[in-house]
């Protein structure tokens, strides 16, 4: 009968030991990986537990990456300016950091924070602001004055003082921050934007760029609502062919001098410059609206004067 192999119980209990080791080390090694990556989220990347929902930090202009993760450390929004930093740098954007204001609505971790500044979110609504056609400069930094808090109605002035007529009226849309700059850099642009198609059609014509916006701004002014634009641009240019002062009341230059103002009086929409360039031709030399605003025609200074008594008395 064959022998049957001996166990040896102590080499069995050695080996049940080494097991529970091997199995304690790694529970022991989870777990320090756990606290470590607990550790690192925590004290680096979690929001700080002392954060203020609805937080709104500004960059300024020219702001650096360290002095913005300087100015977050500081309004609570993140813990370590290190992470942050870094997190903008592998995001790409440390070297075009947008300025405005960025609302940070709740706790967020550090690498959204940061992908935020560089994504140019700012999780803000832009704030509407609607220039009717024919304010001039005045009313339009008047209108701006009480919207942005950074604009500056001298400085706007004196920088728009040659962009009378070339400030296109419109809706537009801005950051709380946003200054005098931006409003004539986004107006100017929508201006070259919005007469592009047209700008062949005026260097075709027998009049220039300037000449156009200018008798537009006083079309823009006179006239009272799209039907009478084009025929009031055909008087009014019929008066600088016969050597006639325009005599406009938006302009009081224009009764003592001939020709156009020597620049636009506002500034003029789309449809006032189209009927600068395209005027309706007739024979009438004189226009007046009465008190309902329905304009009323003459071909001469006889026939103006009996408009006048009629329905302006």
């Amino acid at each position: 009968m064959e022998n049957l192999p001996i166990t040896n119980n102590s080499d069995f209990s050695e080996k049940k030991r080494n097991q529970r080791i091997f199995f304690l080390k790694t529970i022991v090694l989870l777990v320090c990986v756990f606290i470590f990556f607990y550790a690192v989220y925590f004290f680096l990347l979690s929001a700080p537990l002392k954060f203020t929902k609805e937080t709104t930090v500004s960059v300024a202009q020219g702001e650096s990456l360290r002095g913005l993760s300087k100015d977050l450390k500081k309004s609570k929004v993140i813990r370590s300016r290190v992470a942050f930093e870094s997190f903008v740098i592998l995001l790409g954007g440390e070297k075009h950091i947008a300025l405005g204001d960025y609302l940070f609505e709740k706790k967020l971790p550090v690498y959204e924070v940061a992908r935020r500044i560089a994504q140019k979110d700012r999780r803000l609504a832009p704030i509407k602001v609607t220039i009717p056609e024919g304010y001039n400069n005045a009313q339009i930094s008047d209108v701006f004055s009480l919207k942005l808090k950074n604009f500056n109605k001298e400085k706007f002035l004196t920088k728009a003082k040659n962009q009378e007529g070339y400030l296109f009226p419109d809706t537009y849309f801005f950051f709380t921050n946003d200054t005098e700059e931006d409003v004539l850099k986004y107006m100017g642009e929508n201006f070259d934007k919005k007469i592009k198609n047209i700008l062949p059609a005026i260097e075709a014509s027998d009049r220039t760029e300037k000449e156009i916006i200018i008798m537009a701004s006083l079309i823009e002014r006179e006239a009272e609502g799209d039907n009478d634009r084009a025929i009031i641009s055909g008087i009014l240019w019929n008066r600088i062919r016969n050597n006639m002062p325009l005599q406009i009341d938006a302009v009081n230059s224009t009764y003592k001098t001939k020709g156009l103002p020597e620049s636009p009086i506002c500034n003029p929409g789309l449809e006032a410059i189209k009927a600068s360039l395209n005027p309706v031709k007739s024979s009438y030399f004189y226009y007046l609206h009465d008190k309902e605003d329905i304009i009323h025609y003459a071909n001469t200074f006889a026939e103006h004067k009996k408009n006048v008594a009629k329905y302006l008395k």
